[in-house]
């Protein structure tokens, strides 16, 4: 079997740039290694969905709220809670499951929050918007789930909007991939 270039490059630069055995087999192990591995080895299986999320028929949807920054931001467009209100309003859309004001009435909940993290402070801050989703089973309060889907930054308010609502769609497109597996899926269980 040849060994990639990659591989090769790295060996170099290990042989080359660090003079120890012990540091150049550990950045071997560590990169060149699975790089080999990878070549043949099969495709891994998809893991199971919990079975509660295919079987679950009522959802509570909770609003988990905004961190710092972003909380700010919807609070000056005017709306704090517009991630979660529009998730909520997408889910009663899509109509896969019946929404309850009240978790003990459901099977599962689905908690909504916005998060945008700080990504890098080299000269300026960055931040990486993000629709993050959680769900839990009801009974147990088991995290079941989680789904983090990144919304793309702008500086115009149009922008932005077309962004989140964009972000809003791909999360959703996400819940219903989980919730409704492929037929042959459902064939291995």
């Amino acid at each position: 079997m040849e060994i990639p270039v990659e591989v090769k490059q790295l060996g170099e630069i290990v042989r080359g740039g660090l003079r120890g055995g012990v540091c150049g087999a550990a950045l071997w192990a560590l990169f060149g290694m699975p790089c080999l591995a990878a070549q043949d080895a099969p495709a891994t299986p998809a893991a199971p969905v919990p079975v509660p999320i295919l079987a679950g028929k009522k959802v509570f949807v909770s609003n988990a709220g905004s961190d710092g920054n972003p909380l700010a931001v919807f609070k000056r467009l005017g709306d704090a809670n517009l991630p979660y209100n529009q998730f909520y309003a997408a889910m009663k859309s899509w109509g896969h499951y019946e929404l309850v004001g009240d978790p003990a009435a459901a099977d599962l909940v689905f908690e909504m929050r916005f998060i945008a993290p700080l990504t890098s402070t080299q000269s300026v801050d960055n931040y990486a918007p993000q629709l993050d989703l959680s769900i839990l089973d009801a009974r147990t309060h088991f995290l079941l789930w989680r789904i983090t889907q990144p919304v793309e930054g702008a500086l115009r308010g149009k922008t932005w909007d077309k962004n989140f609502n964009s972000g809003m769609a791909d999360l959703l497109s996400a819940i219903k991939k989980l919730a409704a597996p492929s037929a042959s899926a459902l064939a291995e269980r």
